[in-house]
């Protein structure tokens, strides 16, 4: 995924399938994100023969991403191979939430597809345009009778862009987990019972022997009573950082010199030019 600087940033995933891509697209509207922010760029049908043209095209489709020109020809490649690229233009504040569904959706790692594609014979970028089947041939041009043939003078420019590379995801996830526990407790119980005992003796004033009376005795009993109480033991906090650094890029830069040797009957001189074109 490559994003571009500023605090707008352009998040682009590459699918493999169509309902994928449509996927990712319709979770991303959902999340708040403007419709003219979001962009499905479908690739060739699987079943067709893609000509240069469509090669070219493909191209040209992703100019207005301002990716770097090796990422670009990557993604030409993989709509010329029946792909499907997603591009989200979304604030710095939407930008983790935007790559997590375009994750989530399945979106492929481009760089380790390349890889693939170069095993199976695909060269990869060159350092040039993208310039399917295209061969160097000479034009002359005849007029009378002239002659003209050209020499272009090129030279390469620097251009560094970045690139968001995935360094692994941290993800917590908290469950519920039962534990069974056994503790003791002690009960107690009344018990009420009802016994006679014999006796022979005279009724004495304080038996009140003939008077009507009632004597009720209640059984209590102790029960287990379960309470709980959640406390909270620990706290697992996920926390992202944002560290910047500087990085020298070295490369080397090509450009064409000419060299111009005049052995015509007259010519005095013998001139060596050197032109460089910006």
């Amino acid at each position: 995924m490559t994003p571009s600087q500023g605090t707008m940033r352009t998040v682009t995933a590459f699918f493999d399938n169509r309902e994928s891509a449509e996927d990712a697209v319709r979770r991303v509207h959902s999340a708040g994100i403007a419709r003219d922010s979001v962009r499905l760029i479908p690739g060739a049908q699987r079943t067709a023969t893609v000509g240069s043209g469509e090669d070219v095209g493909f191209w040209e489709s992703l100019k207005d991403l301002f990716l770097p020109d090796e990422d670009r020809h990557t993604y030409a490649e993989g709509l010329k191979r029946g792909g499907f690229l997603v591009t989200v233009h979304t604030s710095d504040s939407n930008y983790a939430r935007v790559v997590d569904i375009l994750d989530d959706e399945g979106t492929i790692d481009l760089d380790q597809r390349a890889a693939s594609w170069r095993s199976e014979g695909w060269t990869g970028y060159s350092g040039t345009d993208y310039r399917p089947g295209a061969t160097a041939t000479a034009q002359n041009t005849s007029r009378s009778s002239s002659r003209e043939d050209v020499i272009p003078v090129a030279e390469e420019e620097l251009r560094i862009g970045k690139r968001d590379v995935s360094g692994g995801r941290v993800r917590v996830r908290s469950y519920v987990v039962e534990t069974p526990v056994q503790e003791s407790v002690n009960l107690r119980e009344e018990r009420v019972s009802v016994e006679r005992r014999p006796v022979d003796r005279p009724a004495a004033a304080g038996d009140s022997a003939f008077r009507e009376r009632t004597v009720e005795a209640e059984e209590r009993a102790e029960e287990a009573v379960v309470a709980k109480q959640a406390r909270v033991k620990e706290e697992v906090v996920l926390k992202k950082g944002i560290d910047e650094r500087t990085e020298t890029v070295s490369d080397k830069l090509r450009k064409t010199k000419v060299e111009v040797e005049d052995d015509r009957v007259g010519s005095s001189t013998r001139r060596n030019q050197s032109k460089t074109t910006r």
